[in-house]
Protein backbone atom coordinates (compact mmCIF):
# COMPACT_ATOMS: atom_id res chain seq x y z
CA UNK A 1 0.00 0.00 0.00
CA UNK A 2 1.55 3.34 -0.99
CA UNK A 3 2.05 5.98 1.73
CA UNK A 4 -0.71 8.54 2.27
CA UNK A 5 -0.14 12.15 1.19
CA UNK A 6 1.05 13.42 4.59
CA UNK A 7 3.30 10.41 5.04
CA UNK A 8 4.77 10.81 1.54
CA UNK A 9 5.46 14.53 2.15
CA UNK A 10 7.29 13.63 5.35
CA UNK A 11 9.19 10.87 3.56
CA UNK A 12 10.27 13.33 0.86
CA UNK A 13 11.49 15.85 3.47
CA UNK A 14 13.31 13.17 5.48
CA UNK A 15 15.03 11.89 2.35
CA UNK A 16 16.04 15.40 1.32
CA UNK A 17 17.49 15.98 4.81
CA UNK A 18 19.38 12.66 4.57
CA UNK A 19 20.79 13.65 1.19
CA UNK A 20 22.00 16.90 2.72
CA UNK A 21 23.96 14.87 5.29
CA UNK A 22 26.34 13.79 2.55
CA UNK A 23 28.80 16.64 2.12
CA UNK A 24 28.86 17.17 -1.61
CA UNK A 25 29.50 20.22 -3.72
CA UNK A 26 26.85 19.00 -6.14
CA UNK A 27 23.41 20.51 -6.00
CA UNK A 28 20.60 18.15 -5.03
CA UNK A 29 18.18 17.94 -7.92
CA UNK A 30 14.59 16.79 -7.95
CA UNK A 31 15.75 14.00 -10.29
CA UNK A 32 18.27 12.72 -7.73
CA UNK A 33 15.70 13.05 -4.93
CA UNK A 34 13.09 11.17 -6.97
CA UNK A 35 15.61 8.44 -7.79
CA UNK A 36 16.51 8.08 -4.11
CA UNK A 37 12.80 7.66 -3.28
CA UNK A 38 12.25 5.40 -6.30
CA UNK A 39 9.44 7.62 -7.59
CA UNK A 40 9.04 9.89 -10.58
CA UNK A 41 9.75 13.61 -10.42
CA UNK A 42 6.05 14.11 -11.16
CA UNK A 43 5.28 12.23 -7.93
CA UNK A 44 7.36 14.78 -6.01
CA UNK A 45 5.43 17.62 -7.60
CA UNK A 46 2.12 16.08 -6.50
CA UNK A 47 3.23 16.83 -2.93
CA UNK A 48 5.28 20.00 -3.40
CA UNK A 49 4.79 22.71 -6.01
CA UNK A 50 8.55 23.27 -6.28
CA UNK A 51 11.90 22.31 -4.84
CA UNK A 52 11.85 25.62 -2.96
CA UNK A 53 8.69 24.43 -1.22
CA UNK A 54 10.56 21.29 -0.13
CA UNK A 55 13.28 23.43 1.42
CA UNK A 56 10.59 25.56 3.06
CA UNK A 57 9.31 22.37 4.66
CA UNK A 58 12.76 21.72 6.12
CA UNK A 59 13.01 25.30 7.37
CA UNK A 60 9.56 25.01 8.99
CA UNK A 61 10.72 21.84 10.77
CA UNK A 62 13.82 23.64 12.05
CA UNK A 63 11.83 26.69 13.17
CA UNK A 64 9.18 24.64 14.96
CA UNK A 65 11.71 22.43 16.70
CA UNK A 66 14.16 25.14 17.70
CA UNK A 67 11.58 27.68 18.86
CA UNK A 68 9.53 25.14 20.81
CA UNK A 69 12.70 24.17 22.72
CA UNK A 70 13.91 27.76 23.16
CA UNK A 71 10.49 28.95 24.30
CA UNK A 72 10.25 26.08 26.77
CA UNK A 73 13.62 27.11 28.24
CA UNK A 74 12.48 30.74 28.51
CA UNK A 75 9.27 29.64 30.21
CA UNK A 76 10.78 27.16 32.65
CA UNK A 77 14.18 28.62 33.58
CA UNK A 78 13.85 31.76 35.73
CA UNK A 79 17.54 32.78 35.63
CA UNK A 80 18.56 34.78 32.55
CA UNK A 81 22.13 33.52 32.06
CA UNK A 82 21.01 29.93 32.56
CA UNK A 83 18.41 30.53 29.84
CA UNK A 84 21.11 31.70 27.43
CA UNK A 85 23.38 28.79 28.34
CA UNK A 86 20.59 26.27 27.79
CA UNK A 87 19.48 27.93 24.54
CA UNK A 88 22.96 27.79 23.06
CA UNK A 89 23.32 24.16 24.16
CA UNK A 90 20.01 23.35 22.42
CA UNK A 91 21.05 25.15 19.21
CA UNK A 92 24.33 23.25 19.09
CA UNK A 93 22.66 19.92 19.93
CA UNK A 94 20.01 20.45 17.24
CA UNK A 95 22.77 20.75 14.63
CA UNK A 96 24.54 17.66 15.90
CA UNK A 97 21.33 15.63 15.79
CA UNK A 98 20.29 16.99 12.36
CA UNK A 99 23.45 17.33 10.26
CA UNK A 100 21.60 17.82 6.98
CA UNK A 101 19.52 20.58 8.53
CA UNK A 102 22.74 22.31 9.58
CA UNK A 103 23.53 22.87 5.90
CA UNK A 104 20.15 24.57 5.59
CA UNK A 105 20.68 26.64 8.76
CA UNK A 106 23.95 28.08 7.45
CA UNK A 107 22.48 28.63 3.99
CA UNK A 108 24.91 26.30 2.22
CA UNK A 109 22.15 24.04 0.91
CA UNK A 110 20.22 27.09 -0.31
CA UNK A 111 22.88 28.40 -2.69
CA UNK A 112 21.34 28.67 -6.17
CA UNK A 113 17.86 28.17 -4.72
CA UNK A 114 15.12 30.77 -4.37
CA UNK A 115 16.41 33.89 -2.56
CA UNK A 116 13.40 33.93 -0.24
CA UNK A 117 14.72 30.74 1.40
CA UNK A 118 17.91 32.47 2.52
CA UNK A 119 15.84 35.45 3.66
CA UNK A 120 13.77 33.08 5.80
CA UNK A 121 16.88 31.56 7.36
CA UNK A 122 18.16 35.08 8.07
CA UNK A 123 14.84 35.85 9.78
CA UNK A 124 15.21 32.72 11.87
CA UNK A 125 18.70 33.79 12.94
CA UNK A 126 17.34 37.24 13.84
CA UNK A 127 14.56 35.70 15.94
CA UNK A 128 17.05 33.49 17.79
CA UNK A 129 19.29 36.51 18.43
CA UNK A 130 16.30 38.51 19.72
CA UNK A 131 15.44 35.66 22.09
CA UNK A 132 19.02 35.58 23.37
CA UNK A 133 18.94 39.35 23.84
CA UNK A 134 15.71 39.06 25.83
CA UNK A 135 17.30 36.48 28.14
CA UNK A 136 20.36 38.70 28.55
CA UNK A 137 18.12 41.64 29.46
CA UNK A 138 16.47 39.45 32.07
CA UNK A 139 19.91 38.65 33.47
CA UNK A 140 20.58 42.41 33.69
CA UNK A 141 17.42 42.95 35.74
CA UNK A 142 18.48 40.04 37.96
CA UNK A 143 21.89 41.63 38.55
CA UNK A 144 23.83 38.89 36.73
CA UNK A 145 25.07 41.38 34.13
CA UNK A 146 26.00 45.01 34.74
CA UNK A 147 23.22 47.48 33.96
CA UNK A 148 25.41 49.16 31.35
CA UNK A 149 26.25 45.91 29.52
CA UNK A 150 25.48 46.03 25.80
CA UNK A 151 23.14 43.04 25.58
CA UNK A 152 22.54 43.59 21.87
CA UNK A 153 26.25 43.24 21.15
CA UNK A 154 26.54 40.24 23.45
CA UNK A 155 23.53 38.50 21.87
CA UNK A 156 25.04 39.16 18.44
CA UNK A 157 28.39 37.67 19.51
CA UNK A 158 26.64 34.59 20.89
CA UNK A 159 24.64 34.16 17.68
CA UNK A 160 27.80 34.57 15.60
CA UNK A 161 29.39 31.87 17.77
CA UNK A 162 26.47 29.48 17.19
CA UNK A 163 26.45 30.05 13.42
CA UNK A 164 30.22 29.63 13.40
CA UNK A 165 29.96 26.31 15.21
CA UNK A 166 27.24 25.17 12.79
CA UNK A 167 29.50 26.19 9.91
CA UNK A 168 32.52 24.31 11.32
CA UNK A 169 30.35 21.22 11.82
CA UNK A 170 29.09 21.26 8.23
CA UNK A 171 32.48 22.08 6.69
CA UNK A 172 34.19 19.29 8.65
CA UNK A 173 31.91 16.75 6.99
CA UNK A 174 29.95 16.60 10.27
CA UNK A 175 32.93 15.26 12.20
CA UNK A 176 33.61 18.32 14.36
CA UNK A 177 31.18 18.28 17.29
CA UNK A 178 29.40 21.66 17.38
CA UNK A 179 29.10 21.57 21.17
CA UNK A 180 32.78 20.77 21.75
CA UNK A 181 34.32 23.32 24.13
CA UNK A 182 30.93 24.94 24.93
CA UNK A 183 31.52 24.37 28.66
CA UNK A 184 34.75 26.38 28.41
CA UNK A 185 33.60 28.94 25.83
CA UNK A 186 30.42 29.78 27.69
CA UNK A 187 32.58 31.37 30.39
CA UNK A 188 33.87 33.84 27.79
CA UNK A 189 30.58 34.52 26.00
CA UNK A 190 28.51 34.77 29.16
CA UNK A 191 31.11 36.66 31.19
CA UNK A 192 29.58 38.93 33.76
Amino acid sequence: MPPRTGERRLQILQTLAEMLEVPSPEKITTASLAARLDVSEAALYRHFASKAQMFEGLIEFAEQTVFSLVNRIAGEEPIGLKQVDAMVAVLLAFAKKNPGMTRVLIGEALVHENARLQARINQMHDRIEATLKQALRLSQTQGELPSDADVAAQANAIMAFVVGRWHQFAKSGFSRDPSQFWAEQRKILLAT
